[in-house]
């Protein structure tokens, strides 16, 4: 009996598991047999780095949005990194535990919160602060408004993961730093936190996917503009963005173009956790 339950559970993690690769390939299989017949048609040059998007003029051209893209992941990266990993630095080594048993359970509810809440939050909070105290073209929504927003959705994830992985390092390792004649904090960064980096790089990646991805909340803040942006305030659409203003309506090329940028940011998505992978690899040599 014992060995009929363990060889049912072996089946049903094989069909779990073949089930999630399943959905990974049909996804990619409409991704790819849907866009890039687009992308040949409308050109691949003119569709990667061509500056208009205007479909009523059969103009596709994406490369504003991905711009736009990689400044507001970039803003949020510079904003939320250092922040998430010095949080969850201070929560595994430092933080007392009466302040732990109130700083954790925010964390997990920041985690929590509706993406329509952060964008609403920005929208009453960060947008008004910007346009007053910064001004610019925006308005106050722009890329500096949707990388501080992004840079405070995505700090949930990497202070979870950064948090997990400093507290999975063994304790000798600390230890030996204080054998050593090092400080308490001398230890903890460079002893633990070296140690704890594989880890470390994974929350960043999974930051990024989130920031890259994130729609709602930037659709509220970013200005919505399919242009290139010419400063830190100025308006700004991203490529989800892009997406979900235009596909309610769109038709015909217009539909098929903007599967195409749906490609184009699977694809960008790919090469990112790619080259995060090599230069764990190589760290790790």
């Amino acid at each position: 009996m014992k060995n009929l339950k363990e060889i049912i559970m072996k089946f049903v993690f094989l069909l779990t598991a073949c089930v999630s690769i399943a959905a990974v390939v049909l996804i990619c299989l409409f991704l790819f047999t849907s866009g890039i017949p687009a992308i040949a048609e409308i050109g691949p040059l003119k569709f990667l780095f061509g500056t208009t998007w205007k479909p009523a003029n059969n103009l596709y051209g994406i490369f504003p949005m991905i711009v736009g893209s990689i400044y507001v992941t970039a803003g949020a990266l510079i904003l939320g990194v250092p922040i998430g990993i010095l949080c969850a630095v201070f929560m595994a080594k430092f933080c007392p535990k009466p302040l732990y048993a109130v700083i954790k359970p925010a964390v997990n509810l920041m985690a929590g919160i509706p993406s329509v809440v952060y964008g609403f939050f920005g929208l009453v909070v960060l947008v008004p602060f910007v346009r007053e105290n910064i001004g610019g073209s925006g308005r106050g929504m722009g890329v500096l408004t949707a990388s501080v927003l992004l840079g405070l959705m995505i700090l949930p994830t990497i202070i979870s993961v950064s948090e997990a992985s400093i507290r999975a390092v063994p304790q000798s390792y600390y230890e030996g730093g204080l054998a050593l004649g090092a400080s308490h904090e001398r230890s903890v960064f460079f002893t633990v936190l070296p140690a704890a980096k594989s880890g470390i790089f994974a929350g960043v990646v999974l930051g990024i996917g989130r920031a890259i991805g994130e729609t709602m909340a930037v659709l509220m803040v970013a200005g919505n503009q399919p242009m290139l942006p010419e400063s830190i305030t100025s308006g700004v659409r991203t490529l989800t963005t892009n997406i979900v203003l235009e596909m309610g309506y769109a038709t015909d090329m217009h539909r098929e173009a903007l599967i195409a940028t749906a490609v184009v940011l699977f694809v960008f998505i790919l090469i990112i956790n790619l080259s995060f992978s090599m230069m764990k690899r190589r760290s790790s040599k």
